[in-house]
């Protein structure tokens, strides 16, 4: 039996009979030569059959195939340089595995975008969202490598949580054996006892936000990476955020270039994404965002018009730090210096992306922590143990969340976070 291999390892079969198996993604027909194009998950090559390899019943059956019939074929691979592969293969079995058996509904005409994610289970097998999502898959990839190869402890947090940290009302709340629970916001609060156990730490899993927004920067459930550092302040949270992005888009680059040429995304912009990035107290910021004609008051927290207005003044990710303690949480650090101000900083990337990170140093006083907790009329109870952290043996440290989708967003290119995501989770939209 002929050896069953996946298409991007076929470059390394040529002259050699092998077995592939996928999806009938597009075909052409040429008298006496059917044209097969085979995706296999991994990639997709052109499958040549010769009417004189094949009987007729066979060969018409290959010419009347409907897209997206599941295939197994077996044939030799063989150099073709006008391929983007290389290779082709030239048919001698045909076999099908199951037939479409009605039409299949995404077609090469227009859809809308409501039908497009009803049928997403289907949709991300087009060309333009699979690329989307090996982007996905290396922006991933990227974070651990960056955090595993750096001396990081990965720390699951639970994504059940007995209280609301910051207020139940962007919060999903579920009965959990006769008491309330929450689906989680972030794993921070977890991850700065457990940066006290290992030094530095990072958190990588689903976060939800019952926020009824609609904008194209919102899910209701996405994907975030926390890390935690213990004896970190803001000026080194603010490296390693640099650090961190940078790494993500030049591995970006890197790996997936070709999906990212697809895509059609000026890849210049992300070639300039190097350290250092600029960094801005929210003072300047304020006075950027108003010499550029816009309304914004000091105090002000910058929403999606504003970070755009801002960030469109740089070629590369901006940092805002210092902002206002008021519109920051309550374990943020206050400045010393000036305790109007939080410790406290925002990545903002290019573009009209905006945040895709936030963070800063928290708070290591307990008596500053226990007041502040009072101040926003938080159960004190519930952070018993979070006030531990700062019992025994407090230190300063910082930490950082990015968000996945947004950033995924950014590189590739896309407008909305929707696509971004397998299968995405928005106001009023829980299938498929």
């Amino acid at each position: 039996m002929a050896p069953i291999i996946y298409v991007n390892d076929a470059h390394r079969h040529v002259g050699e009979t092998v077995t592939l198996q996928g999806w009938l993604y597009n075909k052409r027909s040429g008298g006496k030569l059917h044209f097969l194009q085979l995706r296999d998950g991994a990639e997709t090559i052109q499958c040549v059959m010769f009417k004189g390899d094949f009987d007729d019943a066979t060969f018409t059956l290959a010419d009347r195939l409907p897209i997206e019939s599941s295939l197994r074929l077996t044939g030799e691979i063989r150099e073709d340089k006008r391929s983007p592969l290389g290779v082709e293969m030239a048919v001698k079995q045909f076999e099908v595995v199951s037939p479409v058996t009605q039409e299949y509904p995404i077609t090469l005409k227009e859809h809308g975008v409501e039908f497009l994610m009803d049928h997403r289970h289907l949709w991300i097998r087009s060309r333009r969202q699979h690329a989307i999502l090996l982007v996905r898959h290396a922006v991933v990839k990227a974070i651990r490598d960056f955090f595993d190869e750096r001396g990081f402890v990965l720390v699951d947090a639970p994504i059940l949580t007995p209280n609301a940290c910051e207020g139940t009302s962007t919060l999903f709340a579920t009965d959990y054996f006769g008491v309330p629970a929450y689906l989680t916001q972030s794993g921070q609060l977890y991850m700065e006892p457990a940066c006290q156990a290992f030094g530095k730490v990072y958190c990588f899993g689903p976060t939800f936000r019952a926020e009824k927004s609609k904008t194209r920067r919102h899910l209701t459930e996405f994907w975030m990476v926390e890390p935690e550092v213990a004896f970190m302040d803001l000026d080194g949270d603010m490296g390693l955020m640099e650090e961190f992005v940078e790494f993500i888009v030049q591995r970006v680059l890197q790996n997936r270039r070709k999906e990212l040429e697809l895509l059609e995304r000026d890849l210049a912009k992300l070639e300039c994404v190097k350290r250092p990035f600029p960094r801005i107290s929210y003072d300047e910021a304020i006075t950027r965002i108003k010499a550029a004609g816009h309304e914004v008051n000091w105090g002000d927290d910058f929403g999606g018009d504003e970070e755009t207005v801002l960030a469109n003044q740089f070629d590369r990710p901006v940092l805002v730090h210092h902002y206002p303690a008021e519109i920051k949480a309550f374990y943020m650090k206050k400045d010393p210096q000036n305790p109007l101000l939080a410790l406290g900083c925002d990545l903002l990337a290019p573009e009209g992306y905006g945040e895709i990170i936030g963070g800063g140093q928290r708070e290591d006083d307990l008596e500053q922590l226990t007041a502040s907790i009072k101040k926003h009329e938080l159960p004190m109870e519930a952070f018993e143990w979070y006030l531990d952290v700062r019992r025994y043996g407090s230190v300063p440290h910082a930490g950082f969340g990015l968000g996945v989708e947004r950033t995924v967003a950014w590189l590739c290119g896309i407008k909305h976070v929707r696509e971004t995501i397998p299968f995405p989770r928005l106001i009023g939209r829980l299938n498929p």
